[in-house]
């Protein structure tokens, strides 16, 4: 049982650990996909598609984040409006 649990162990920290990318492989694959569209290092569309590139990640990233977040306040039991029931004023 005990091997078991170590090879699970293990095997989540590999998935985990494989589906992380450095800066430079993500430059890397960002410049790759640059070039098949056409565009030459060194010009400024190339400096522009790398740009999208960066927003477009970033724009999912805080689109992805949103979600969760709203996931999250569902789970505990709906949505914030206001303040909580449970305010009150202090003198």
């Amino acid at each position: 049982m005990r091997m078991l649990t170590l090879s699970v162990t293990l095997a989540a920290i590999a998935i985990s650990l494989a589906a992380c990318q450095t800066a430079a492989e993500r430059r890397a694959g960002d410049e790759k996909q640059c070039l098949s569209y056409g565009f030459r290092r060194g010009t400024d569309s190339f400096a522009t598609c790398l740009q999208r590139i960066d927003l477009s990640r970033s724009a999912a990233a805080r689109y992805n984040s949103d979600m969760l977040m709203l996931d999250m306040s569902y789970n505990i039991g709906g949505p914030y409006y206001g303040r909580p029931y449970y305010y009150r004023r202090y003198r």
